[in-house]
């Protein structure tokens, strides 16, 4: 995927599909965690602190068949649908490649929770 500038820019760049999936998940984050969403590596990245990457919350990337989706403290979630594969550290998500692959409660659960939690990480 060619570099982009602004979040915006790079949404605009998917495919139909996947773009259709960013745009969902996209309103369910900025419900959750508004005015927080950057370009962090190359890739939209929603955070807490003053900075991009700074308190880091969840992220989204596309790939040729997905959109990854998950947090950088997904381990620390309550998942009891099981859809959340483990990752690297502390890191958990799941792969989209429709829009009727959202649940719009159960993401807006988890990005609850990680917003929870990683504001408890500041106190």
């Amino acid at each position: 995927m060619a570099k982009h500038a602004t979040l915006d820019e790079y949404l605009a760049a998917l495919p139909a599909a996947q773009q259709e999936i960013a745009d969902r998940l996209r309103s369910l984050i900025d419900a959750a965690l508004p005015g927080t969403g950057a370009l962090w590596h190359g890739h939209p990245v929603w955070s807490l602190g003053a900075a991009p990457g700074k308190n880091p919350v969840c992220y989204l990337k596309a790939y040729t068949g997905h959109v990854a989706f998950g947090f950088w403290r997904g381990q620390d979630l309550t998942d009891p649908s099981g859809r959340l594969e483990n990752g690297a550290r502390r890191m958990a998500g799941l792969k989209l490649r429709t829009p009727a692959d959202i649940d719009p409660d159960l993401v807006s659960d988890w990005l609850h929770q990680a917003r929870n939690l990683e504001q408890s990480n500041d106190n």
